[in-house]
C-alpha cells in the first residue's frame, strides 16, 4: 500500500469503518511510515478533541416552548426569551465546531510544512546545493540576503555552543521564499528556514518525518524550522538556544 492510497483511507481507519483485510493493509503500512502514523496520531487526537465538546441536551421546558410557540399565531415574550435562549446554545455549539475545525486545518499545515521543509533539506543534500554564501561570520551571511528577499532574517552564531554557522541559501518552501541557514554538529547538518509568520503566534511543534527530526516555533514575528539528521535531544539544544 502506498502513502496516497493510505490517505484515502485514514478517516475511515480511525472511524473502524474499514473491513478486516483494508484495516490490517493500513495497520502494516502505517506501523512502517512514519509519515502515515503521524497523521493517524494527528486524527485520533482531533477525534478526542471532539469527543471532549460538551453535549447539553435541551431540557423539557425548552421543547415545550419551541412547540407551544409552533402552535401560536403571535410569539410571547417568555416563549422569545427561551428561543434566543436556544439560539444562544447553538451559537455556543457552534463556536466549539469552529475551534474543532481550526484546529483539524493547523495539524494539516503544519504537517504538510514539515513534509516541505524535509524535501527541501534533503534535496539540497542530494543536490549539493547547500550553500549559496560560504562563511562562518553572521555580519556576511546576513547582508548576503539584502535585496534577495523582502524580509531580514536573523543570523545568529552559535559556534561558541558547538554549532558553527556554516552559510546560507536561497529557498522555497510551502510556496514562499525562505531563508536557510546551515549550522554543523560534528558530520551533521541543520537546516534552519527561516520566513515571516503570517498567521500570528503559533505553538511549537517537535516531529519526526522520514527519519529527520523537526522542530518549529515563532519568535519575533518569524517563523523558524530546524530540521536535521541529528538525535533529537541536541536538535532541541540547538532549538532552545536560538529562543534566548
Amino acid at each position: 500500500m502506498t502513502c496516497h492510497e493510505a490517505g484515502r483511507l485514514l478517516d475511515a481507519y480511525v472511524d473502524d469503518e474499514l473491513g478486516p483485510s483494508e484495516s490490517a493493509s493500513l495497520r502494516a503500512h502505517v506501523a512502517s511510515c512514519v509519515v502515515c502514523g503521524r497523521r493517524v496520531a494527528d486524527r485520533e487526537w482531533l477525534g478526542r478533541l471532539v469527543r471532549s465538546v460538551p453535549y447539553y441536551e435541551a431540557p423539557d421546558r425548552v421543547r415545550t416552548a419551541i412547540a407551544t410557540a409552533r402552535a401560536q399565531p403571535r410569539f410571547g415574550p417568555r416563549v422569545l426569551a427561551w428561543v434566543a435562549a436556544v439560539m444562544v446554545a447553538v451559537s455556543l455549539g457552534g463556536a466549539s465546531a469552529a475551534r474543532v475545525v481550526r484546529a483539524r486545518h493547523a495539524l494539516d499545515a503544519a504537517s504538510s510544512i514539515a513534509d516541505d521543509v524535509v524535501g527541501s533539506h534533503v534535496r539540497a543534500l542530494m543536490a549539493d546545493h547547500l550553500l549559496d554564501v560560504r562563511s562562518t561570520d553572521q555580519h556576511t551571511v546576513k547582508p548576503w540576503f539584502l535585496g534577495k528577499l523582502d524580509f531580514s532574517p536573523p543570523v545568529a552564531d552559535l559556534g561558541a555552543l558547538g554549532f558553527p554557522l556554516v552559510g546560507g541559501r536561497l529557498d522555497y518552501v510551502a510556496g514562499r521564499q525562505a531563508a536557510s541557514l546551515i549550522y554543523q554538529r560534528r558530520q551533521h547538518t541543520i537546516n534552519l528556514f527561516i520566513w515571516p509568520e503570517s498567521s500570528g503566534t503559533t505553538p511549537t511543534d517537535v516531529r519526526t518525518v522520514r527519519g529527520f527530526h523537526v522542530r518549529h516555533w515563532s519568535r519575533e514575528a518569524m517563523s523558524f524550522w530546524a530540521v536535521s539528521d541529528l538525535n533529537d535531544r541536541e536538535l532541541a539544544e540547538f532549538a532552545h538556544a536560538l529562543q534566548q
